[in-house]
């Protein structure tokens, strides 16, 4: 082993880093919070920064250890439940101050949809006295927070991953629904219901279904998508096999092309209905629902 000059130089650097540990500073009131999050298996952590003369500082660390039950939350109701779990702790600190979340997953979207079910409506209905804004995380600025965010944070493709979209319908006397799962990045799943308030052919449904479906993805920032669908029909006519002759059906061909032009990629396949199991199950739950009513589940 020989000692060079790199080794002087790593050791050095090293010995620095360890003697300069990250010190809190108490918040200037004129200055926005910036509120990072992270998670790991068994815990949740934040951390609040200032940035003044483009230098980052700590302000406050918070993290905790996950229950039994919250360890088996999905991806984005573990980043939610950090920042729920940071407004409340911090709750002067939250009225007090603009608080800007900086984080690539789509927490303000989720948190924003009128028809969430569970823990997270009531999450957000907390949440949503404090005003507070979400940005893109961008460049660190700060080395302890580098430290702390590569850690705790799981690393995603730099390259916008596809989401995968099934999409199903369901009729009866009573009316029709339509089922929708959404699979994304980071580990993001959203099922969602929906009963229809108008009477529906079996093809209109399916349209209908598909729209929702674009309609949700969309809201949740997903730029790729791959669609499923067991109907063969509204399969073959997006993939331009088919024609719709039904004036109806054109019209929701469409729209539904419409839609598919806002996405950067987009795929759609047939699958049989065994293989779209959860979104057929979702529509049948929604036709025995009252007229117009929604839920989304994460």
């Amino acid at each position: 082993f020989q000692r060079t000059d790199q080794c002087e130089e790593a050791f050095y650097n090293f010995k620095t880093f360890l003697t300069t540990p990250p010190i809190l500073q108490r918040p200037n009131h004129k200055t926005d919070l910036l509120l990072y999050l992270a998670v790991a298996e068994n815990a949740i952590s934040t951390v609040i920064m200032q940035e003044h003369q483009k230098v980052q500082t700590p302000v406050y660390f918070i993290s905790r250890v996950l229950q039994d039950a919250e360890k088996r939350y999905q991806m984005i109701e573990k980043l939610a439940l950090a920042l729920f779990t940071v407004a409340r702790r911090l709750q002067p600190y939250f009225q007090s101050h603009q608080v800007v979340v900086k984080t690539d997953y789509p927490i303000k979207q989720i948190l924003r949809k009128p028809e969430l079910a569970g823990r997270m409506i009531a999450w957000s209905v907390e949440l949503s006295e404090f005003g507070i804004q979400y940005e893109s995380r961008g460049a660190l600025k700060a080395q302890c927070l580098a430290d702390f965010v590569a850690e705790l944070t799981p690393t995603t493709a730099e390259e916008p991953q596809v989401w995968t979209l099934h999409v199903d319908r369901s009729s009866n006397s009573k009316g029709g629904g339509a089922g929708i799962k959404l699979e994304g990045s980071n580990q993001v799943t959203l099922e969602q219901s929906l009963k229809f308030s108008f009477k529906v052919t079996n093809n209109q449904a399916e349209y209908e279904a598909l729209l929702a479906g674009l309609r949700l993805a969309r809201d949740l920032g997903a730029r790729r998508v791959s669609c499923n669908s067991d109907s063969k029909l509204m399969v073959e006519q997006l993939s331009g096999t088919y024609q719709a002759k039904d004036t109806l059906l054109q019209r929701y061909f469409h729209i539904a092309s419409h839609q598919i032009s806002s996405f950067d990629e987009f795929t759609v396949q047939h699958v049989p209905r065994e293989q779209n199991a959860r979104a057929d199950l979702l529509s049948k739950f929604a036709s025995t629902k009252r007229p117009g009513q929604h839920r989304t589940i994460i």
